[in-house]
C-alpha cells in the first residue's frame, strides 16, 4: 500500500470526514463557537481560519492517504491559534511549543502504527520551525471519537503528563528526547509502515 501524510491546505481540506470540516471546537472561543453553530455557518469559519493560519504560520496538518484515499488526519498549531485551549483546566499551552488539537484515523487503519507515524511526523515538522515541544489536551475518560484525543494514546506515543487532572490532563511530547528522529527519521518510518527504503512513495512529505 501507498501511504503518505500531505500538508493540509484549502485544496484538500474536502477530503476531511464531513462532521470535521463542520467542527471549530478547538478553532473558535466556546461563545464564538456556539454562535456559528447556531448561525449554520461552521464550515465556512473552519475554512477562514485555516486560510489564516496558512498565511501567517503554515500548514497547520497533515492529511493521511493510502493507496491516495483520505483515511485520516492531524490538526496542530501554535496556542495563539487555538482559543478554546484557554478553557481547558490545565490551560495554558507552553510558549515555546505546539498543541496537537486532535487527530482521526479511520477504523480500519487503527493499529496498524499510523497513529505514531502521525506524530512522528507533525514533530519533524513542528522541530523544524524551531519549536521545542508538542503539548496535547487528553481526555482521561474518553469512550469514543471526539475533539479531545484520548489521553491514553498520547502517553503510548511518547506523550508525558505535565499537568495532571482527572478529566483533561495536558501531556507534552519533548522534542530534544527525539532528536534521533532527525538521523534517522527515514529508517524509522520505513519500519512503522513496513516499507522499503526503496520506496519513496511509501514516505510521508
Amino acid at each position: 500500500m501507498g501511504r503518505q501524510l500531505v500538508p493540509l491546505t484549502l485544496d484538500n481540506l474536502p477530503d476531511l470526514p464531513k462532521r470535521c470540516r463542520g467542527c471549530v471546537f478547538w478553532e473558535l472561543d466556546p461563545v464564538s463557537g456556539e454562535s456559528a453553530a447556531r448561525t449554520g455557518r461552521p464550515e465556512l469559519e473552519k475554512e477562514a481560519w485555516i486560510s489564516a493560519v496558512l498565511l501567517e504560520w503554515g500548514s497547520c496538518g497533515r492529511v493521511v492517504y493510502v493507496d491516495e484515499v483520505p483515511v485520516g488526519f492531524a490538526l496542530y498549531a501554535p496556542p495563539a491559534y487555538v482559543p478554546r485551549s484557554v478553557a481547558f483546566p490545565t490551560s495554558p499551552v507552553s510558549p515555546d511549543a505546539v498543541q496537537l488539537m486532535t487527530a482521526w484515523l479511520k477504523p480500519e487503519y487503527q493499529g496498524q502504527g499510523l497513529g505514531r507515524v502521525i506524530v512522528q511526523t507533525v514533530a519533524k515538522d513542528v522541530l523544524r520551525r524551531g519549536f521545542k515541544a508538542i503539548e496535547a489536551f487528553g481526555d482521561a475518560r474518553w469512550t469514543g471519537p471526539a475533539c479531545v484525543l484520548p489521553a491514553e494514546h498520547l502517553l503510548a506515543v511518547g506523550f508525558k503528563t505535565v499537568r495532571p487532572h482527572h478529566a483533561f490532563p495536558r501531556l507534552r511530547l519533548e522534542l530534544r528526547s527525539t532528536v534521533s528522529w532527525k538521523e534517522d527519521m527515514e529508517r524509522a518510518l520505513d519500519q512503522l509502515l513496513g516499507a522499503v527504503q526503496k520506496e519513496p512513495a511509501l514516505r510521508p512529505l
